[in-house]
């Protein structure tokens, strides 16, 4: 399986460890990665905000550079999904298109609409498939209680993105048995982690990260795990400030998606990055007798 690969802003600078991860999960499932540098940022949502048709156009150039190669892309962030799909179901719009196709056209650049969009959590659930997964883990994360946590831009707006419901969705759950590890149910897996407005109010993003965080605990998870790099900032970069916001210590390891894959099929913990997050996951390695 050849994609293009577009690991978004994050995990080429602060989160370089979801990049580590996602490169050895790749090798070690056959995937073959194509970079393009000339790749570029997918707003975020916040451009969106500001300018709906520069946020497409913006979006466009980077599905047209996968469809030039011939390439579905691959993303590993639920935001960028979220914008790269959104952009996808908005050039339906003629009008749209045609002030898209305006802004690309000095550019030299043509977008036809026949990129494929598709998250990690996609590919592994749906291309490669759970039994192929099962079948080459040689670490079970046995005995391991696991919290998914989804974030928005992956499942919402649920009618445009049409992929898993909203409230119930089950494709990171249905991963975590095939690895080995117990699923942990729990309502905040579906909220928001409070990162849109962090920079704004962040006392109330402390909260609800906070509170997502006491859910999962409260029904028994020992870790998270997260497909999106900018909950994971949330949920473990900023998990002193959430323990500030609800009164106590957390203590939760919070995992990327091809973290909690890479050590059911046997990488080490340095090989993953783990090192780099600031909440130690050495509870999460001597469950699973995995050694740093």
């Amino acid at each position: 399986m050849r994609l293009a690969y577009y690991p978004g802003c994050v995990a080429q600078e602060s989160g370089k460890e979801l990049d580590m991860a996602t490169r050895w999960v790749a090798r070690a499932l056959g995937i073959e990665l194509v970079s393009f540098p000339s790749f570029s940022c997918c707003g975020s949502g916040f451009l969106d905000e500001a300018n709906e048709v520069l946020n497409v156009a913006l979006n466009a150039r980077n599905l047209a550079i996968a469809e030039k190669a011939g390439l579905d892309l691959l993303t590993i962030c639920s935001t960028c999904q979220g914008m790269l799909t959104l952009a996808n179901v908005r050039l339906g719009d003629p009008k749209v298109k045609s002030r898209v196709d305006g802004a690309l056209r000095p550019l030299g650049i043509e977008y036809r609409g026949t990129t494929k969009v598709k998250h990690l959590l996609q590919v592994l659930t749906q291309d490669i498939g759970l039994d192929a997964i099962r079948a080459k883990v040689k670490r079970p994360l046995q005995g391991l209680k696991v919290g998914a946590f989804y974030g928005c831009h992956l499942l919402r707006p649920a009618d445009e993105l049409r992929w898993e419901s909203a409230e119930e969705p089950h494709s990171f759950e249905d991963l975590l048995a095939a690895l080995g590890a117990t699923p942990v149910y729990y309502r905040g897996r579906v909220m928001c982690c409070g990162f849109p407005i962090q920079f704004v109010k962040p006392a109330t993003a402390s909260k609800i990260a906070g509170a997502q965080i006491v859910d999962a605990k409260a029904h028994g998870a020992e870790a998270m795990a997260t497909p999106c790099p900018l909950c994971h900032i949330s949920l473990d970069a900023y998990q002193n400030q959430a323990e500030k916001a609800v009164g106590h210590s957390l203590d939760m390891p919070v995992l990327h998606l091809p973290q909690v894959v890479g050590l059911a099929l046997g990488a080490t913990p340095e090989e993953l990055g783990l090192p780099r997050h600031l909440v130690s996951t050495a509870p999460v390695l001597a469950k699973i007798g995995a050694r740093a």
